[in-house]
């Protein structure tokens, strides 16, 4: 895959703005879609050639390239990148985690937060690891169903815990800016595994957990 990276700067590193801005894309990827956003502005009514429009088709493809890079990512691999013999055999969980999708049915964001849990079985992983491998799955087009789903089965297959749970809250703006134009609708939907499925006090000690303020 081609890449074209570009970094602005001023020959010290910062460039006049004050930052240096480093990006990375497939540059035959980023045009075609940029050639498509092109047309699509001309069919919303609007002139792709006024000045406040001239840069927007870019601009355009390479935010979508950024929100779906979770296509270009092996989230087994990020647990693998940082896993560690342990002898710990409680809850280790990871919530709040800040979470950005996309609904596939109309490219309209949805966000929320992650809330995730398992009890190790020999192994743990680097927490930030939990963080990236939801990022890897949300970075894609999704239902939330299904994001959680990948991701207490990544979970569960790469690490082999006792036992994975997942639970995602979010807020879905293809609820919010059109159709039934629901504004404070949250969506919460949950996934288990192992000793969350199997034992009633595990699954409630987690959901008691990932509802108490304990910072």
């Amino acid at each position: 895959m081609v890449k074209k990276i570009e970094s602005v700067n001023n020959g010290s590193g910062i460039s006049p703005k004050g930052y240096n801005k480093v990006e990375s894309w497939d540059a035959e990827n980023i045009n075609e879609l940029a050639s498509i956003y092109y047309k699509v502005l001309g069919l919303l009514g609007e002139d792709p050639d006024r000045e406040g429009l001239k840069g927007t088709p870019v601009r355009v493809a390479k935010a979508l390239n950024f929100m779906t890079m979770g296509y270009n990512q092996n989230p087994c691999e990020i647990i693998n990148s940082a896993k560690f013999k342990e002898d710990y055999k409680q809850m280790v969980i990871v919530k709040d985690i800040e979470l950005y999708s996309m609904c596939e049915h109309h490219m309209l964001p949805f966000f929320g937060k992650a809330h995730v849990a398992y009890i190790p079985n020999g192994h743990i992983t680097g927490l930030s690891k939990i963080a990236r491998v939801v990022d890897a799955f949300a970075r894609r087009l999704q239902v939330q169903e299904r994001l959680t789903v990948q991701i207490r089965d990544c979970i569960q297959d790469c690490l082999n815990p006792m036992g994975a749970a997942v639970v995602i809250e979010a807020q879905h703006m293809c609820m919010q800016i059109r159709g039934v134009q629901k504004q404070h609708s949250v969506t919460t939907t949950s996934a288990f595994t192992g000793i969350f499925l199997d034992n009633l006090n595990t699954r409630e000690e987690f959901v008691h957990l990932i509802g108490t303020n304990l910072h």
